[in-house]
């Protein structure tokens, strides 16, 4: 068998060029997507994370000030309030703030706005809250 010439190594050379070109190219563009696409999902993950923490902040801070405005008298009606309160702050308290892996991250959630709402509805209190700065609002 007869060795290639050098004539026809340079042909395959330029017939490949294409599909090698192909290939470093999608090489780059992999990598340089996946830095992209890692730096926008920390800052995604950082806003939704600051947002769901302001939520869960301003809940505690409502029922802490509420359990103390409450009055300490044993009627059935503060006492229904009370416990109710000592539920919201309880259920915030055990929210796992630090963990983005927890699974039901968002059923827990879910459950603390609910008793957000119920404890609103038994205090007379709107639960959609609305900031004082123009176009700007707080609705949980």
């Amino acid at each position: 068998m007869e060795a290639p010439s050098m004539g026809s190594d340079m042909f395959d050379q330029i017939v490949m060029a294409e599909d090698r070109f192909h290939g470093e190219g999608f090489q780059e563009g992999y990598a340089e997507g996946s830095r992209a696409g890692a730096a926008e999902g920390r800052s995604c993950g950082a806003l939704l994370g600051a947002k769901i923490g302001f939520e869960i902040g301003s809940y505690l801070g409502f029922a802490l000030t509420w359990r103390c405005l409450l009055p300490k008298c044993t009627d059935e009606k503060n006492s229904k309030k009370i416990r109710a309160l000592d539920s919201l702050i309880g259920m915030i308290k055990k929210f796992p703030c630090e963990d983005p892996t927890y699974e039901k991250l968002q059923e827990d959630l879910e459950k603390i706005r609910g008793k957000f709402k119920q404890v609103c509805s038994m205090l007379n209190i709107q639960s959609d809250f609305r900031a004082s700065t123009e176009r700007a609002s707080l609705t949980f």
